[in-house]
């Protein structure tokens, strides 16, 4: 999910940072190489769909080819579906836990192997506020969420301390993907009566996913940072 919103300011910023940049997103090729272009020279773009298994496959063994192994995994695909819940189909399900949920799973199980032999890694998992203050509406999206926190902690629990893995839960952020959903529930005011009397910026969140790929991170494992403008509070 590198081609726009959360991922591509991802991208940016590790890019910005330094960072050899793998980006990919699903069928956004075009997308994809702005970004890259964006990013440098030290960056390349790839088209998979992360919540296939053999897509995933192909995907790590190009970004093995072209970058000779991973040291930092993002897991940001997200698609969001906005139906009241008897109204949500088995495909509607599937589809929202296939890509918010098993691309977490299929990711890290990709990248773990080879983060292991060479002593280091660092995962971050995007999840989200939803998934701790629930919406109606939401229930495949909040639930996929859900699933990454609890994903997330015990993948920390059991490669601790040689793979470190967090994650963030960002609050309402200023992309292409709330706009879409704003379309649709008309719920900016809501969004915005937080705190901050605001949206998040993608590159507030990206600079949360800096300093959990730094060394001032070195003593978390299994967190979930939250970014949020004090729309939640914990």
């Amino acid at each position: 999910g590198a081609a726009s919103g959360i991922g591509r300011a991802i991208a940016l910023a590790f890019a910005g940072a330094g960072a050899t940049v793998a980006v990919n997103h699903f069928g956004q090729a075009q997308a994809a190489a702005a970004v890259v272009e964006a990013c440098g020279s030290a960056a390349a773009a790839f088209d998979a769909d992360v919540g296939k298994v053999a897509a995933v496959a192909r995907l790590f063994d190009e970004v093995e080819a072209a970058f000779g192994g991973i040291d930092i995994l993002v897991n940001n695909a997200a698609i969001v579906q906005v139906k009241p819940f008897l109204e949500l189909t088995d495909d509607d399900w599937d589809r929202v836990l296939e890509t918010n949920l098993k691309s977490v799973f299929l990711c890290c199980r990709a990248a773990l192997p080879a983060m292991l032999p060479r002593g280091s890694g660092c995962i971050i998992n995007i999840a989200s506020e939803l998934a701790y203050l629930g919406r109606a509406q939401y229930a495949a999206y909040t639930a996929a969420k859900g699933g990454v926190i609890t994903l997330t902690r015990s993948l920390a629990r059991e490669f601790a301390p040689t793979v470190r893995v967090n994650g963030i839960a960002p609050g309402p952020t200023d992309t292409p993907m709330l706009r879409s959903e704003l379309a649709i529930t008309g719920a900016l005011d809501a969004e915005t009566a937080i705190p901050a009397g605001r949206l998040g910026r993608p590159e507030e969140i990206a600079a949360t996913a800096l300093f959990l790929a730094s060394e001032h991170a070195g003593f978390y494992h299994g967190e979930m940072l939250s970014p949020n403008g004090g729309a939640l509070m914990r």
